[in-house]
């Protein structure tokens, strides 16, 4: 007979949802209860009784995960409070209502996650050798796979007008309860397929573990950590590194021949008939996937870093554009190495722009941080004002920071010159012939983009030369 953990509940905690934020560290704070409660608890039991908490189960996940139960596991008297598991009942229930999505809490790095696929992630890594499928890996099938096939075969069938996407925003970064999205919804957001996305990264990880560390402790490595302002190129296992690092782990090839097969294993369990030209569909969908996931740098719109709105009306550029301009931003001189170091920085620069400068919002097009993301400024569809008398023909990226006598880091620097270039051309935003000037080449009396990092980018691909005309700076 096999024995179970079951979850007693117990009222300690204010009723929810006053108790709770839908915030990584209120899931990281109960997971730390439970395993305080249990010092023998391992990550599998924990996750395992999360999700039969969440009463999140299905004939497929059965089918690839098993039915949670191990016959070797000691019983232990696991105890959540009332809102605790109600709150961890709502995590599971991913879902989408008109304009608002559920089951998605925000992360310290200022993205937000869907929190099942993140835990099937982390069950089916740890699960990975034991239940080995021939048909399917369980980590892609259970975490990401089946949802991107349902997504683009429901795009085929126009039942969704979007293959993928989009994000959104939070109500209150502190105390986030409320998450809208910023366009119409596909079923797979942009916070699932960060939730599925971090659920791979951390289960293939476990995967190759000898002795995995508590559930709480992986949380908090990889979602808690601290960027000091010297960090290298060396992707650690960090959320804001999630999409260099899936790239990294698979192969588009791979990732379409699960997908593939995680469509025919659900259809087979859910009776369903078989669908022709699964290929095709499943192939054209994974290029926007890779296009706007894995090529394209991760974006922090404005309304999660504060943005005012713009004043007046905006002036849509004319795509594509021919130039990019690299800008730094003198001051603030630190770099920001935090989403609300960032966000505060940019709030800063788009008021002294706006009240000082009596422009109609922040000059530039994006913004690079040291944290792993871009911020959006005017973004790809506003004509700027970063680069007098050139802010038609290109967009103007600047580094937070004072670039004088140091570099941004590698990773920063790989963001704009790689990621960002990258992601305008594939998106018909630059030509592929565009030009790279520092700020300095075009607008006299400016020393902007910095002497350390103005020679960086005299090394870049599309960098040319251009004698600066004689023009005030701005």
């Amino acid at each position: 007979m096999k024995r179970l953990y079951k979850l007693h509940v117990k009222h300690t905690l204010p009723l929810f949802p006053g108790a709770f934020s839908f915030h990584m560290d209120d899931v990281i704070r109960i997971v730390e209860d439970l395993e305080r409660l249990n010092p023998e608890l391992e990550i599998l039991d924990a996750v395992e009784l999360l999700r039969s908490a969440g009463h999140y189960d299905s004939a497929y996940l059965r089918h690839l995960l098993g039915d949670g139960t191990r016959s070797d596991r000691k019983p232990a008297p696991s105890e959540l409070s009332q809102d605790q598991t109600h709150f961890i009942s709502s995590l599971l229930n991913h879902k989408v209502s008109g304009a608002r999505e559920g089951g998605v809490v925000l992360t310290p790095d200022g993205t937000s996650v869907a929190v099942a696929p993140l835990l099937v992630g982390i069950e089916a890594g740890l699960k990975r050798k034991m239940l080995a499928l021939e048909s399917v890996d369980v980590l892609y099938a259970a975490s990401l796979a089946k949802h991107l096939a349902l997504s683009f075969v429901g795009h085929h069938r126009r039942q969704n007008s979007e293959r993928l996407g989009p994000d959104g925003c939070w109500d209150d970064v502190k105390t986030p309860r409320v998450f809208t999205l910023m366009g119409d919804p596909s079923p797979v957001t942009d916070a699932l397929i960060n939730g599925a996305l971090d659920g791979v990264i951390l289960g293939d990880q476990l995967s190759k573990e000898g002795k995995p560390p508590v559930l709480s402790a992986l949380l908090k490595r990889y979602y808690q950590y601290r960027v000091e302002a010297a960090v290298g190129s060396s992707p650690g296992l960090q959320s804001r590194f999630r999409r260099r690092n899936f790239a990294a782990l698979v192969s588009m090839p791979v990732l379409q021949e699960q997908t593939v097969k995680s469509l025919i294993l659900y259809q087979e369990l859910s009776s369903l008939p078989p669908l022709k030209d699964i290929g095709g569909i499943v192939r054209e969908g994974l290029q926007d996937f890779q296009q706007r996931f894995l090529d394209c740098p991760p974006v922090i719109p404005r309304c999660m870093w504060g943005a005012q709105p713009y004043r007046g009306t905006p002036t849509n550029l004319t795509l594509p554009l021919s130039f990019l301009y690299i800008h730094h931003t003198h001051q603030p001189a630190q770099p920001c190495t935090s989403f609300s170091q960032c966000a505060a920085n940019m709030r800063s620069m788009q008021r002294f722009h706006q009240e000082d400068r009596g422009w109609d919002d922040i000059g530039y097009s994006f913004v690079a941080g040291s944290d792993g993301y871009l911020y959006e400024g005017r973004g790809w569809q506003w004509q700027g004002a970063h680069t007098r008398g050139h802010n038609s023909k290109g967009y103007g990226v600047s580094f937070i920071g004072d670039f004088t006598s140091v570099l941004p880091d590698a990773s920063t620097l790989a963001l704009v010159r790689d990621s960002f270039t990258k992601c305008a051309v594939q998106g018909a935003r630059l030509v592929p012939s565009f030009t790279v000037h520092g700020h300095r080449q075009v607008v006299k009396g400016t020393s902007c983009p910095g002497d350390a990092l103005y020679s960086d980018v005299m090394t870049w691909k599309h960098f040319k030369e251009v004698r600066a005309p004689e023009r005030t700076p701005f």
